[in-house]
């Protein structure tokens, strides 16, 4: 009989510990059910990112297990929807909240592209939830639907967007009381001047703090997982002078790339109330 491709067999052998774990949900077996994901078929533009965004350390700190119910804000290329979406798939539950397109191509374009992602392999994505998230405070899913929200680079934006109390209130009615908050984004200079439109991708991370927890959430702890002391945070383009945008082309491109990814904070925060 004709042997798998190694892919293959990496994918299924992934699968079949995780179904093995089902009576397991503590902290041990999900980090052993991370490790056997980052290490079957994943993009090596994913590989990459691995050393600075280091996905097993920071769900493990918002305490995703494979019974959570999950939604992503904004998962953009889909980096933490190839880990994530497979560890919940027997026993959670993972919600993708896109942006609405509207009339802008780039975002109908990565929408398609999304998409495209989860129809490739059905085995891994048939039971992720694809929900609009509303730039109006609507609801994006069922109020109390979910006991984990997480957001990864995705604060600055509301707030250069000016959609942040919008966004914040939106999360708050998906969660049930005492649900996860998970907040990683680019941290700002603490000594620099506080901007509240974040607008060069940096945004203060006390300020962040004050702004969460005036939508009803407590927070709860902080990790320096994502830290990066090598990052000045002072640059022509801000945040995308960085990698992996590289705004500034060619110059001094060798020096970006040996600061690597942004200096990130890492916040967990728990709902205590309503907005």
């Amino acid at each position: 009989m004709r042997a798998l491709p190694t892919a293959a067999s990496t994918a299924i052998a992934a699968l079949f510990l995780l179904s093995g774990c089902a009576t397991i949900s503590g902290r041990h077996a999900t980090a052993v059910d991370l490790d056997t994901i980052l290490a079957g078929p994943r993009p090596a533009v994913d590989r990459s990112c691995d050393r600075y965004r280091h996905p097993v350390q920071t769900l493990l700190f918002f305490g995703l297990r494979p019974t959570t119910h999950v939604m992503q804000v904004w998962p953009r290329s889909g980096y933490y929807t190839r880990i994530i979406a497979p560890l919940v798939r027997r026993r959670g539950l993972f919600y993708a909240a896109l942006i609405a397109p509207g009339n802008s191509p780039f975002l109908r374009t990565r929408a398609a592209a999304y998409r495209a992602l989860l129809a490739s392999q059905p085995d891994l994505y048939d039971r992720v939830r694809v929900v609009t998230f509303p730039a109006d405070g609507g609801n994006a899913v069922a109020p109390g639907s979910v006991n984990m929200v997480l957001a990864f680079g995705a604060l600055h934006s509301w707030l250069a967007e000016g959609i942040a109390p919008e966004a914040l209130t939106t999360i708050n009615r998906a969660l049930v009381r005492g649900g996860v908050f998970g907040v990683v984004d680019n941290r700002a200079d603490p000594a620099a001047p506080v901007d509240p439109r974040a607008r060069t991708g940096y945004v203060n991370q006390s300020y962040a703090i004050r702004l969460v927890e005036s939508y009803g959430f407590r927070l709860v702890a902080t990790s320096e997982v994502n830290a990066n002391p090598r990052d000045t945070r002072h640059y022509p383009a801000g945040v995308w002078t960085l990698p992996p945008y590289y705004r500034l082309g060619a110059l001094h491109r060798r020096r970006y790339r040996k600061i690597g990814d942004a200096d990130r904070f890492t916040l967990k925060f728990v709902k205590v109330g309503n907005p």
